[in-house]
């Protein structure tokens, strides 16, 4: 239940301080404009950065009558107080000429208002209190973010490791709580810092009395300002304020007080009088002021402003997906002692129990009595038939927060009567332990023995609509019912319209049981096509779309290459069409998949129809090293393709084909066959930063993955893992 605490924590911290953040967020943006505009304003000023201090003071004095004091702000813009035969003056002033460079304004009211208010909220001490335990809990929410991303991200070692894409909230949240993870923590820290110093909770600095021994003060030997030794090597950016003497007597100095410290200087001889270190609290306090305003570093504002928005963002997206997860709430019909089919849910983000719910309430259509819970709620169901398991993996293997207590539960209390199961399991290949936990539930279920498996585990990479309902089909024939699953994916949303897309040719069947065609369409606009990216086609008097990936030939037009099968609604309305038909279809971005665009070899790997996309990203290779391994039944399969390989080829496209050929007379051989045999060369793409790409069947993919994991760990390569979020694996399969 750990996972649970930190999320609950995080929640509940930020539940209860998300109104007084939303305020501190938007009066810090407001804010974090003005050392930008301050910069912007006095841009034609000059600043003191290493410019010497004595060449300053030198010029002050041969300008004006007499200097009170000089100031470098936090800008380093340096302002001085004189007086002249114009009378007493404060101005910006160019720190080698002294001459006056620019007016000092009066601060903004806008400025002055949100810092008051972002401060205390107008209610003074009270206020301090509310935003100094405010600061605080920002603090606690940063590190159980941090925590949760960590757990998301299988461990610390792949914190910064691509994060797989979930939802729009879910994704952004993730990826920029990790972006402005830094920033927020140090707003969060010096907040609190401030406000503790405010009330002297933290000792408040003890600075020492200047030790001057005025008896013995040296009126020799006189130097010159360029000559004071206190002087040397101090330029303005160092310098806060210099006091001027009022007189001339010894016994008024210079009072320069830098970041670190502050020196009296002897006006006649330039001897320093007296050190005095800044106290560490002061020097804290300096610091913090600095890195929660941004003042004197517009860039650190424009850091500030940017984490102050993604607070508003944070809160924004936190509650919808708070929100999502409460929706897949769960009501039951039956009791849990009267329903025959007991389904139980292990999910994270919500979005498995979305998939059980559906199934669920189908199988109340169809008037079977089905439960369904969460699987740490599990008990012995006096009347289940039925177990259906449907579950994610979190972490490293591990099972999901509501998921926890399962095991533990299901070894104290076993069934007592016969029931069959399935196991469904929700995951991404682009982790390591792809659907773990729900093969560790199925090997749990499977050794019960009262228990007797209805359909095998199954895995659904990436809440892939058509594997889920490849098992619903299989689930289907095993009850020998139907439940009238929707054939389009209810939890995606289409945005895209469908335009018409004109058949510019079709070849003929071919193919060792010629069923296999290519098509090719016109696009229906100027926009270009991206090899690997889908086709969503719709057939006449269907709403929903079948995807096919995009293909391209030499003139840039889409290739579709198809497979008939003997009941397949849209390859056989495909096979029907003639050369100036049209089809309704969408566009559907596919960008996990495209061809990369650096110039390091290239490895590609597919079977049967899973060619076409590689064939149009060939058509666009420019300078990158290709080679493609393609399986096939024999070769009759590659008769549609021959043509467009040796042209590719010839166009020095394509560096090496070679074809495997299950069904051969001699040899037999796979994808993986060859995959094995160049292993080496595997091992150098991967570690020359090359990318492999991957498109055909998912059995085909399964045997590929286990292949390229054991020649990872076999050859000291890191796991495929690694290769997969940076984006050097790529997959596209069906």
């Amino acid at each position: 239940m750990l996972i649970s605490i930190w999320r609950y924590s995080h929640l509940t911290l930020a539940v209860s301080s998300f109104l007084f953040l939303i305020i501190a967020s938007v009066t810090g943006l407001i804010l974090a404009f003005e050392p930008v505009t301050d910069n912007l304003e006095l841009a034609s000023v000059p600043t003191g950065k290493n410019v010497p201090l004595t060449e300053t003071l030198i010029a002050l004095q041969n300008q004006y009558d007499e200097v009170l004091d000089l100031k470098v702000d936090q800008n380093d813009f340096v302002i001085a107080s004189v007086i002249s035969e114009d009378g007493m003056g404060e101005f910006y002033i160019d720190p080698k000429s002294a001459e006056k460079a620019g007016e000092i304004t009066e601060r903004a009211a806008i400025y002055e208002w949100c810092t008051n208010f972002h401060r205390s909220l107008l209610l003074k001490s009270t206020g301090r209190v509310i935003v100094g335990f405010v600061s605080f809990l920002l603090s606690l929410i940063t590190v159980t973010g941090i925590i949760l991303i960590i757990k998301r991200q299988q461990g610390i070692r792949h914190f910064f490791n691509q994060i797989i894409k979930d939802n729009f909230y879910q994704h952004a949240h993730t990826y920029l709580g990790r972006l402005f993870l830094i920033p927020i923590l140090i707003i969060a820290l010096s907040g609190v810092y401030l406000s503790l110093a405010r009330f002297e909770i933290i000792p408040p600095a003890e600075v020492e009395n200047p030790n001057i021994d005025f008896d013995h003060i040296s009126i020799l030997p006189k130097r010159d300002l360029t000559d004071f030794p206190a002087f040397q090597n101090i330029t303005l950016d160092q310098v806060v304020s210099v006091e001027f003497p009022f007189s001339s007597d010894p016994e008024d100095y210079y009072t320069i007080k830098l970041h670190d410290r502050e020196i009296r200087v002897n006006q006649i001889t330039g001897e320093e009088l007296s050190l005095v270190n800044s106290p560490i609290v002061q020097l804290l306090s300096d610091w913090s002021l600095t890195l929660h305003t941004g003042q004197g570093n517009p860039y650190w504002a424009i850091v500030l402003g940017l984490s102050s928005i993604s607070i508003l963002f944070f809160i924004l997206s936190g509650f919808t997906i708070t929100l999502k997860r409460r929706k897949h709430q769960i009501k039951n019909k039956y009791k849990a002692e009267e329903s025959e089919i007991i389904i139980l849910i292990g999910s994270e983000s919500g979005s498995t129990t979305g998939f059980a719910k559906l199934f669920h309430q189908h199988l109340l259509n169809a008037g079977y009595k089905s439960y369904l819970d969460v699987l740490n709620k599990y008990t012995a169901y006096n009347n289940m038939q039925q177990l259906v398991v449907f579950t994610a993996t979190y972490g490293l293997g591990e099972a999901p927060a509501n998921a926890k207590l399962f095991e533990s539960a299901f070894t104290s209390l076993p069934p007592q009567n016969p029931f069959t199961f399935s196991v469904v399991g929700f995951g991404s290949h682009a982790y390591a332990d792809f659907c773990q936990y729900a093969k560790d539930v199925d090997l749990m279920l499977d050794q019960n023995p009262d228990s007797k498996r209805l359909t095998e585990l199954h895995t659904i990479n990436g809440k892939s609509w058509e594997s889920f309902t490849r098992w619903i089909s299989d689930w289907e024939k095993q009850m020998n019912i139907d439940l009238q699953m929707p054939r389009k994916n209810p939890f995606e949303v289409r945005k895209d319209k469908a335009n018409s897309y004109e058949v510019l040719s079709k070849s003929e069947l071919f193919g060792f049981e010629n069923q296999t065609f290519t098509i090719t369409l016109k696009r229906p606009n100027s926009k270009k096509a991206i090899a690997g990216d889908l086709l969503g086609i719709f057939p006449p008097n269907d709403p929903n779309e079948r995807l096919y990936s995009v293909g391209l030939d030499e003139d840039g037009n889409i290739l579709l290459s198809v497979k008939i099968h003997k009941n397949g609604v849209c390859t056989n309305y495909l096979n029907a069409l003639n050369t100036g038909n049209s089809i309704q279809a969408i566009s559907v971005k596919n960008n996990d998949f495209h061809f990369p665009k650096n110039n390091k070899p290239v490895l590609m790997i597919a079977t049967g129809t899973g060619i076409a996309p590689f064939l149009g990203m060939l058509e666009q290779n420019k300078n990158n090293e290709t080679t493609l391994f393609w399986g096939a039944k024999n070769e009759l399969d590659l008769s549609g393709y021959q043509p467009t390989i040796n042209r590719l080829i010839a166009n020095k496209k394509l560096s090496t084909f070679k074809t495997t050929y299950s069904r051969a007379s001699a040899p037999i051989t796979y994808v993986q066959d060859h995959l094995a045999a160049e292993s080496k060369y595997v091992v150098d793409l991967l570690q020359n930063k090359g990318t492999i790409l991957i498109c055909g069947s998912i059995h085909m993919q399964q045997g590929v993955t286990e292949l390229l994991q054991n020649i990872c760990s076999t050859n000291g390569l890191k796991p495929l893992n690694h290769y997969i979020n940076k984006g050097q694996v790529r997959m596209d399969c069906y």
